[in-house]
Parts: structure tokens; sequence; C-alpha cells
């Protein structure tokens, strides 16, 4: 089977999942409905029988019967949609490889400026929300979580990577795993800005895996990183990591870090608050302020 073709099926499968879903919230809402008239029936009548009771305890088990219902519709719909950016994924690396080793193809277009920073603010934007079942701790790679000590980037991965500038300096840039050898334990990797076409050969040391779900801060506050912590994270605008510390973490799924970036212009060697996406902050390997 093709990838447009399962792509087109899970679309479909999607799409009934949704129809579920308002369905499922229809036949909760007359139940909700009914708990709120009880209560005041109760408030009006200004007593607690043991009548209202045993109603209000059947109204409620079968709220929260639907509520599980519901979310269960939900998250197989998540699932469905993690299976199809997989599958375009997949597609995309798939093109820019046949892009890349094809002899009798043109060399690859240099992408436009605006071009990119829009692709990468919209990475930022579709990175998925982690959301665990009670009592579940958030995994690796989410928010501020690290990877696990064996863990190895997948081809088309965005990671932080460590590499050599053409004036010798080193310095931390956004790039994209082509692959990974298990041989000498060494990563290829693709500069994201495609200005400059370069691929780097570095050490694990050098790389750092971006997080591939956004933390919570209403539920799992923990999976991020927290105020005047030392980061790496993506200056505005650019492909570039800088150390900063954290100015402000994210107080709802949707916010930005606020983070400082270390800056010598300045009178106290930090930049003014800058807003920054959870997918561009990452854990800083370095302590000590150079």
């Amino acid at each position: 089977m093709s990838a447009d073709t399962k792509i087109a099926e899970l679309l479909t499968e999607l799409h009934l999942l949704i129809k579920q879903t308002q369905e499922e919230r229809s036949r909760s809402e007359h139940n909700l409905l009914n708990i709120q008239k009880t209560h005041e029936r109760m408030q009006t009548e200004n007593k607690t029988s043991p009548y209202y009771r045993t109603k209000l305890r059947g109204l409620y088990t079968t709220a929260k019967a639907d509520a599980e219902a519901e979310c269960s519709i939900l998250r197989h719909a998540l699932d469905k949609i993690a299976e199809i950016k997989s599958l375009l994924e997949e597609r995309r690396i798939a093109a820019k490889m046949a892009g890349v080793y094809s002899d009798s193809d043109p060399p690859r277009k240099t992408m436009r400026r605006g071009v990119l920073m829009t692709l990468l603010q919209q990475s930022a934007m579709t990175l998925p929300l982690w959301i665990g079942k009670p009592g579940e701790s958030p995994p690796p790679l989410c928010g501020g979580t690290p990877a696990s000590s064996d863990y190895v980037a997948k081809q088309g991965d965005k990671v932080a990577a460590r590499v050599k500038a053409v004036d010798g300096d080193e310095q931390w840039i956004l790039a994209e795993v082509v692959s990974y050898n298990h041989s000498t334990n060494k990563y290829e990797v693709d500069d994201i800005d495609e200005e400059g076409k370069e691929r780097h050969t570095l050490s694990r040391r050098r790389i750092i895996p971006l997080p591939q779900w956004k933390a919570n801060p209403e539920t799992d506050p923990e999976a991020l990183f927290s105020k005047d912590q030392l980061v790496l994270a993506l200056y505005p605008q650019t492909t570039c990591f800088y150390r900063a510390l954290i100015h402000t973490p994210p107080h709802r799924p949707q916010d930005d870090y606020s983070v400082l970036f270390e800056d010598t212009s300045y009178a106290d060697g930090y930049s003014p608050p800058l807003n920054v996406a959870q997918r561009y902050v990452v854990a800083c390997k370095e302590n000590k302020k150079k």
C-alpha cells in the first residue's frame, strides 16, 4: 500500500472518530444538564434528601463514564494524527534523500530565509502536547525531560548540534539527523539552514535531541525548565542555539518560555526577555559561564 493511500485511509478514520466525539459529547450534555437541574432543585428546597443523594450519585457515575468514553475516542484520534504525521515525515525524508543522492536530479534549491523561519514556527506550534493518564509521568523528551542515556535520534529528527564554524569557533546549530553509525557512535547531520548545505559527522556528546512533546504546565510543571535554569535556546529568527537563563516558564500549554540570552553588550550580561517555543529549548551541557 502506498503512503498516499494509507494517509487517505487514516484521514477517513480520523473523520469518523471526530464525528464519534461529537456524538458522545451530545449524549453527555443531556446528563450534565440533569446534574445542574438537580443541584438547582436542591438549592431551592434547601435540603439534601437521600433521594437526591442517590440520584446525583447515579448521574455523576454516568457523567464519569461518558467522559472516559470521550477521552478514549480522542486518544484514538490523536494516535491517528501521529500516524499521519509520521507517514508525511517518512515521505519528506525519502524525497530529500532522493534529491541529495541522485546524480540525475538537480541540486537542492536554497530555501528562502522567510520560508524557513515560517516552517520552524509551524514545527513549534504543531509539536504535540503530552496528555498522560492520571498518575502517568511525562516520558523522556517531553518538555525539558532529557532523553535516556542510550537514546539514538532517528533519521529526520531535529537536534541541536555542536559544530565548528568557518572562523574556527564552535556553535550549536539546528540540524536534521541523516544517519547514525552504531560502530563509530557518530551521527551524520545536515545544517537545517540550507544556505550552508553542510553535512557534519559528530559524536553523540555533540548532539542534543529536541523535545518530541510539549509539557503541559497545568498538569506536568516538573517537566519544564524552571526559572533561572541555564539552557540552550534557539535565538529568534536564526538557526543557532545560544546559552540563556529561563526568565519565565510557560504558564499555559500554548505559551512559550521567556528567556534571557547571554549578551555582553548589556550591562548585566543578558538580553531583555525574548520568547522561545518549548520545541527549541534544551538543557545546557556547559555549566560555567564563559
